[in-house]
């Protein structure tokens, strides 16, 4: 089978982790792209997705340290950078009487997969899941770089965050921290 565009692209991707060698990285990327193409095809998840929604592949972090738990008890993990800016930014929001919690941090390929199939297993279309979630391989919740936020007293990842004090507040300063 023919790998997609996004696999020659890999190779210059940061993440590569422990892999030294232009050789060892395309081994890796050519892996990683071959796993992610048979996932996708399991799914039903159409051949041009990525070139369709103009997405990049995010290879999945491994160096990642907890942020506590998330809504559910879950641990919540991130790379460090992303951890000590979080840490932060919550603790200025709390300054503030806002309260931010974690909903979800990094998120493997196959807890993207788990995700997917339990929506699919319920009988939502893969084309309408991929409207509010993005396809295994290119969330950047692999990357451990991403958080979801949510703030007590509203719903876990509902537009009516968009109606709180802490998203307000978000709006005007997660970029001063990174986000």
């Amino acid at each position: 089978s023919r790998l997609p565009a996004w696999a020659a692209r890999l190779r210059s991707r940061p993440n590569a982790g422990s892999l030294n060698t232009v050789d060892e990285r395309m081994t890796a990327a050519v892996s990683y792209a071959k796993r992610i193409a048979a996932i996708h095809e399991e799914l039903g998840i159409p051949s041009d997705y990525s070139l369709k929604h103009f997405l990049d592949v995010q290879t999945e972090a491994t160096d990642l340290v907890s942020i506590g738990p998330d809504n559910d008890g879950r641990d919540c993990r991130l790379i460090r950078r992303a951890a000590l800016a979080w840490k932060a930014m919550r603790a200025r929001a709390g300054e503030h009487d806002i309260a931010l919690m974690p909903l979800s941090g990094f998120r493997s390929v196959e807890r993207q997969v788990e995700i997917i199939r339990g929506k699919l297993a319920l009988g939502i279309s893969i084309d309408v899941i991929l409207k509010t979630m993005a396809a295994p391989g290119y969330s950047e919740h692999h990357t451990g770089r991403a958080i979801d936020i949510g703030t007590p007293g509203d719903l876990p990842l509902e537009e009516t965050f968009a109606e709180t004090r802490a998203f307000s507040w978000l709006e005007r300063h997660a970029g001063t921290f990174g986000f």
